[in-house]
């Protein structure tokens, strides 16, 4: 017995799943944005859980995030990306500039003194994970794009 089958549309079909790969791509680069904004927003949060005048120490004890001063470390917390990351992944780093904000997150020597960790980036990480927040930054994003 012989017999052929005779498949159309196989080009419609490449077609669309090349354009929902390309909105995949879009939504999940815009919810890695979206992300980061979050991770920016409660970052600059954690750094205004107490404050204390220019010169006198700090009151906030180790393990807490450092007192706001100057406000300068705050300022400082900024976005990177997202830039393409391997097959169908994003990066986005989001963190202080200002060359202190390593040591007071993670503790170390600074200007002869030892710092203890004063945790800000981690906790605030931590946090808008917990709340669902990135989660459904990207469950969005993706229902979008999938739903059109």
């Amino acid at each position: 017995m012989s017999g052929s089958v005779h498949i159309t549309g196989l080009s419609q079909l490449n077609g669309a799943l090349a354009a929902l790969e390309h909105d995949l791509q879009r939504a999940t680069r815009l919810a890695t944005a979206h992300a980061a904004h979050l991770a920016e927003a409660a970052i600059k949060q954690m750094l205004t859980t107490s404050s204390h005048p220019k010169g006198t120490p700090t009151p906030s004890a180790p393990g807490e995030p450092p007192s706001l001063v100057t406000g300068t470390l705050r300022r400082s917390i900024k976005i990177t990306g997202p830039v393409p990351a391997g097959f169908g992944r994003w990066l986005a780093e989001v963190g202080p500039t200002a060359a202190y904000g390593r040591v007071q997150e993670l503790g170390g020597t600074a200007n002869y003194a030892v710092l203890p960790p004063r945790p800000y980036v981690q906790p605030a990480y931590e946090q808008i994970v917990a709340s669902g927040a990135v989660a459904r930054a990207y469950h969005v994003a993706w229902r979008a794009a999938l739903s059109h």
